[in-house]
């Protein structure tokens, strides 16, 4: 199937600075976006704030699936670009080695 993407810049877009919940119930992945504001800062050295919904967003399994593949090709460019580290793999192997078990 080959599909033409078309593009609506009158979309709005939505800012989010935390992400609150993602579920997945067996169709669909739900992802709930949220954005923090601080209150208005007092004399203490306590900050406090709120944090508010900004996009509950739905996806079907096959656009999560993409989305996924989507978010590795990222990473793995966060990687080559030195932004994030990769997980050594010799950790990953000690971690499913319970102490105490014989190898």
């Amino acid at each position: 199937m080959q599909l033409q993407y078309i593009d609506r810049p009158e979309i709005d877009e939505v800012f989010a600075d935390f992400v609150q919940r993602i579920q997945f119930d067996g169709q669909t992945l739900r992802f709930e976006f949220c954005v923090t504001r601080l209150d208005d800062q007092r004399t203490t050295n306590v900050v406090t704030g709120k944090r508010y919904p900004a996009c509950r967003l739905v996806l079907s399994a096959a656009a999560a699936i993409d989305l996924m593949n989507k978010m590795q090709q990222i990473t793995a460019g966060l990687v080559k670009a030195g932004v994030l580290k990769a997980d050594a793999p010799a950790a990953a192997g000690a971690a499913e080695k319970a102490p105490g078990k014989p190898s």
